[in-house]
C-alpha cells in the first residue's frame, strides 16, 4: 500500500495515568524524515489511561491507532495485539516509561533497515531497573538459553525492533501463554543487537509484580519447550538406580550378616524424597496437560474491547 508508514512505534500501556503526557510529548517531539505511526495498547488499565490516551491523540501529527483489551492480559499478550495492529515496514515495541526515550527506538530502525537482521534487540551499558528487576532478567535469559537454546551472548530486551515479514510470522501464534521472545527465536535465526540509552524512571513505578514475572517464566518452560519433561525423565531414571542400589545394599546386607531393624527415621526420609520426586514430576505433566487443555478449548489471548483508529492530520 502506497500509503504504508516505514515505521511504527507499539506502545503497551497500563494504568499509564500523569505519564501518558509526557510519553505523547516525547513523540510529538520526534523530527524524522520517514513516515510513522503510534499504535497504543491499553492492557486493562483500572484509571481512565484510555480516555486520556482518546483526548490526547486528537490532533496528534501522525496516525494513531488506540486498542483497548477488555481485561488486564500482560505484557506480551497486549505487545502481541499491538504488532497486528501495525502497518509499517519496521516495527519497534518499547514501553510507556520513558525509560527508551523514542530517539533509541529510531536508532534501533535505523539499524534493523540496514543490516540484514529480522529482529534487533537493544543492549544497555547500565540498565536502570531495580535490582530485582534486573535480577528476573537474568534469571529469565540463563533459563532462554537452556531451554530454547538462545545464543549466551544475547540478551532478551522487551525494547526489540522487528521486520514486519517476521511480525507476520509471530502473530499468527493465538496460545493463552505468548512469549514473544520465544515466537521469536522460533521464527527467526537473522538476530542483531545494538546499543541504547537506558535512562531513569521518571514517574510511578514498575507493572512488573513477582507474581507476573513467575507466570512469565513459566510460559517459557512450558509453552516453548518439553526440557523439563526430559529433565523429570532423568530425575526419575536417578531414583531409580538410586532405589536399585539400596535394594541391593539390603540384600547384600542381609546375606553377608542377617537381617536387621533398619531404622524408622531413613525409611521416613526415604519415602519423603521419592514422594516428592513423584509429586514433582506428576507436577510437570500435569502443567503442560492444562496448559494443552486450556489451547485446545479456547481461552483467549487477548480480547479486544476497542479499536479507535486515529488517521492524524490529511494533507492537502
Amino acid at each position: 500500500m502506497s500509503d504504508m508508514p516505514e515505521m511504527s512505534f507499539v506502545v503497551p500501556l497500563y494504568n499509564t495515568g500523569a505519564g501518558l503526557k509526557p510519553l505523547l510529548d516525547a513523540f510529538r517531539a520526534l523530527s524524522i524524515p520517514e513516515a510513522w505511526e503510534l499504535v497504543l495498547v491499553d492492557d486493562g488499565s483500572a484509571d481512565d489511561t484510555f480516555q486520556m490516551a482518546q483526548r490526547l491523540t486528537t490532533d496528534f501529527p501522525v496516525p494513531v491507532t488506540l486498542v483497548e483489551l477488555a481485561r488486564n492480559y500482560g505484557e506480551h499478550a497486549a505487545v502481541l495485539e499491538g504488532y497486528r495492529r501495525a502497518r509499517g515496514r519496521l516495527v519497534v515495541n518499547l514501553d510507556d516509561d520513558l525509560q527508551n526515550p523514542p530517539e533509541e527506538a529510531v536508532k534501533l530502525l535505523r539499524h534493523l533497515r540496514f543490516t540484514g537482521a529480522e529482529v534487533v534487540y537493544s543492549r544497555y551499558a547500565q540498565k536502570k531497573h531495580p535490582w530485582a528487576r534486573n535480577a528476573g532478567s537474568w534469571l529469565v535469559n540463563r533459563c532462554a538459553t537452556f531451554l530454547l537454546g538462545k545464543p549466551r551472548d544475547l540478551y532478551l530486551s522487551s525494547f526489540r525492533a522487528l521486520r514486519q515479514e517476521l511480525v507476520g510470522r509471530i502473530v499468527s501464534y493465538r496460545g493463552p501463554y505468548p512469549y514473544i521472545d520465544g515466537l521469536i527465536l522460533g521464527a527467526t535465526n537473522r538476530i542483531a543487537t545494538l546499543e541504547v540509552a537506558h535512562v531513569e524512571r521518571s514517574m510511578g513505578r514498575s507493572g512488573y509484580t513477582l507474581r507476573k514475572l513467575v507466570r512469565l517464566a513459566m510460559s517459557l518452560l512450558f509453552d516453548f519447550s518439553v526440557m523439563p519433561l526430559r529433565m523429570a525423565s532423568v530425575l526419575g531414571l536417578l531414583l531409580c538406580a538410586l532405589g536399585g542400589l539400596v535394594l541391593a545394599e539390603v540384600v547384600a546386607e542381609t546375606l553377608m550378616v542377617g537381617q536387621r531393624q533398619l531404622g524408622w527415621g531413613s525409611l521416613m526420609g526415604a519415602l519423603a524424597v521419592f514422594s516428592g520426586a513423584q509429586l514433582l514430576m506428576l507436577g510437570l505433566i500435569g502443567e503442560y496437560i492444562g496448559r494443552a487443555f486450556l489451547t485446545v478449548s479456547g481461552k483467549p489471548q487477548s480480547l479486544v474491547r476497542a479499536l479507535i483508529p486515529n488517521p492524524g492530520p490529511t494533507s492537502a
